[in-house]
């Protein structure tokens, strides 16, 4: 999903709020306009402060009704139908209106206001969902919000789409390559067109292509992270939430890999920041308490920074209370240490003693209490990170992961998860991986509030804990 993408749909949010409060307004002037006061004179003696405020809240009930009608998607539709929820929304707020004017007869008397409140907002919302459509296109044309595909198919309708999209470039796709089949060279094209970062999807088009085939190029995307697109005809009925597009006139189907794209997205990284600025201000005094005890024990940083993969498998700085004693990471390297304390990860990319003799004895309370994890919480603030989602891992251990290991790769690392609070450092990687593969295909709002409400039970009876 491109920022691009994410921007324009929460632009619609506070746009839409505009539109409606603007309409509403601009119907309170027109009836006090000479126009209209010189055919039937106002009898009624509705303030504009009694007005405004019953009209900022029902801007707020309209864009419920928006969003419960799917106009608040990520993916916009057909703007005839657009047109249609549009007009369904604002009559639905209308009579609400009417709703409330039958009781509150002092507030609505004027039928006038409440018809041009009606036109008017379905005007001013279509006109800017129009407007911003056609920025967003214009920006596509200088490259901005497009993404690069490749198509894998040298069909009839690999060919239209190619065509297509060639001919059609506001629709916000560039054809970047296209090819016959998946196989081993084609593959190292896509990796090298990958690591350029001129690859954001694939579309599958040749209906012909083997179950092998098919599910080698729906693994290659899991694994580097684009958006995996198919005609309709290859995996009708396959996937419980598909995201249908038309392009050349034929049925397109994108694969979602998570709830967590689009506006799940959005929410989590607006949970995420107000989430972490409050607990960066409720922990600080016991921020400075800790970081005195870390240097006052064994001297030196307070800090430990080691580079860690997120999402993208992009590599971020990793912060947490120092535990250990200077220089204990080059250990886990050191063979007399590793034949006098073995790893108890053996065989999996992870490093793991139960009984470190590199902690100290802060950092032994500290991880006990999960304390040395609060400077994360500045990661989170500026965006490398989430208050909920897999563990990060070392660059070396994610080396060693195997394919379908890396679509825990597909989300931001999380402070806390799923194997946080369900057995933290006790469980094998494999049950990890499993725990954070399910988190990622199911996420939802109520997910992250229970992993969120278990967290301190987790550290509190210190389930697991190193």
């Amino acid at each position: 999903m491109k920022r691009a993408d994410l921007a324009f749909a929460s632009l619609l949010i506070p746009l839409d709020y505009l539109a409606l409060v603007s309409a509403a307004m601009a119907a309170y002037s027109l009836r006090f306009t000479s126009i209209f006061t010189s055919i039937k004179p106002v009898l009624f003696a509705l303030s504009f402060e009694q007005y405004i405020s019953v009209i900022l809240p029902m801007a707020l009930v309209t864009m419920a009704i928006f969003a419960v009608s799917g106009l608040y998607v990520i993916h916009p539709r057909r703007i005839a139908s657009e047109m249609t929820r549009v007009i369904t929304g604002v009559s639905t707020s209308i009579a609400l209106i009417l709703a409330v004017a039958f009781f509150s007869r002092a507030l609505f008397e004027s039928r006038f206001i409440v018809l041009a409140t009606w036109i008017l907002a379905i005007v001013f919302v279509l006109t800017i969902r129009v407007l911003l459509r056609i920025f967003q296109r214009s920006l596509r044309r200088f490259d901005i919000g497009v993404h690069s595909v490749v198509i894998i198919g040298k069909t009839k309708s690999g060919n239209e789409l190619k065509r297509f999209f060639e001919t059609h470039p506001s629709v916000g796709y560039r054809v970047v390559a296209h090819i016959a089949q998946f196989t081993p060279e084609s593959r190292d094209r896509l990796l090298d067109l990958k690591k350029n970062d001129e690859l954001d999807a694939i579309v599958l088009a040749d209906p012909d292509a083997s179950r092998v085939d098919v599910t080698a190029i729906k693994v290659f995307t899991d694994i580097e992270h684009c958006t995996f697109l198919y005609s309709a005809d290859l995996f009708a009925g396959s996937t419980l939430r598909p995201i249908m597009h038309t392009f050349a006139e034929q049925p397109v189907i994108e694969v979602p890999k998570t709830p967590l794209d689009g506006w799940g997205a959005i929410y989590k990284r607006i949970f995420d920041i107000v989430a972490s600025s409050a607990l960066i201000i409720i922990t600080l005094p016991l921020q400075v308490i800790i970081a005195l005890a870390i240097v006052i024990e064994n001297p030196g940083s307070v800090f430990f920074s080691r580079p860690r993969v997120g999402q993208g498998g992009k590599e971020f700085s990793f912060l947490k209370f120092r535990s250990m004693v200077q220089g204990a990471h080059a250990l886990r390297s050191d063979p007399k240490f590793l034949k006098t304390y073995g790893n108890e990860r053996e065989g999996t990319p992870l490093f793991k003693l139960q009984h470190d003799p590199r902690v100290t004895r802060v950092g032994k309370f500290i991880r006990n209490w999960s304390l040395d994890e609060i400077p994360q919480f500045y990661s989170v603030l500026i965006g490398s990170m989430s208050l909920v989602g897999p563990r990060p891992h070392l660059p070396e251990e994610v080396a060693l992961y195997k394919p379908h290991q890396r679509k825990v790769l597909t989300i931001k690392p999380g402070i806390t998860g799923m194997a946080q609070v369900s057995g933290r450092a006790s469980l094998d990687f494999d049950d990890e991986v499993r725990l954070d593969m399910y988190y990622i295909e199911n996420w939802s709002p109520w997910l992250d509030l229970v992993i969120v409400v278990k967290t301190p039970l987790a550290v509190l009876f210190r389930s697991g804990a190193y």
